[in-house]
């Protein structure tokens, strides 16, 4: 059975946006991000609310995010290779491949995604992780803490 992992980057603080509700307040040095990297390459799944997908997308639809290095190259990729999930109940359409668009949270479709999966399934954005923390789903929570405020 494939283990569903939350990850999300905060502040030291416990924030996981800015003011505005931007995720990408925080720097992330190479170190990190290769961690990040690490990380996905080994998910089968990723399973986003509609923000944080939208957010994550331009690694598929911005080819000029991978040309600026290798290791963003590697990130891209990584993250392309994955199948991807976006509960939302208002997308009609996705512009990344491998994607598949859900109305709603179905804890008993995300159970019999964990027992056929290949992989972990990383879970990302506040309120659906909640969904599934609520729901006994989660194995294990991944949080990248910034000392930034």
């Amino acid at each position: 059975m494939a283990a569903l992992v939350y990850v999300n980057n905060m502040s030291l603080d416990g924030f996981i946006e800015d003011p505005s509700g931007a995720p990408d307040f925080f720097p992330v040095d190479e170190e990190v991000f290769a961690s990040h990297t690490e990380l996905l390459e080994g998910a089968s799944t990723f399973l986003y609310g509609r923000r944080l997908y939208e957010a994550m997308a331009v690694w598929e639809t911005d080819p000029a995010l991978a040309a600026q290095s290798e290791l963003l190259a590697a990130f891209a990729a990584a993250w392309q290779a994955a199948q991807k999930i976006v509960c939302s109940t208002t997308l009609t359409t996705t512009p990344t491949a491998r994607t598949r668009i859900e109305r709603r949270f179905d804890p008993a479709a995300v159970r019999e995604l964990k027992a056929t999966a290949d992989g972990p399934i990383i879970i990302g954005g506040a309120a659906l992780a909640a969904q599934a923390l609520e729901a006994g789903l989660v194995e294990e929570c991944l949080l990248y803490i910034v000392p930034v405020h």
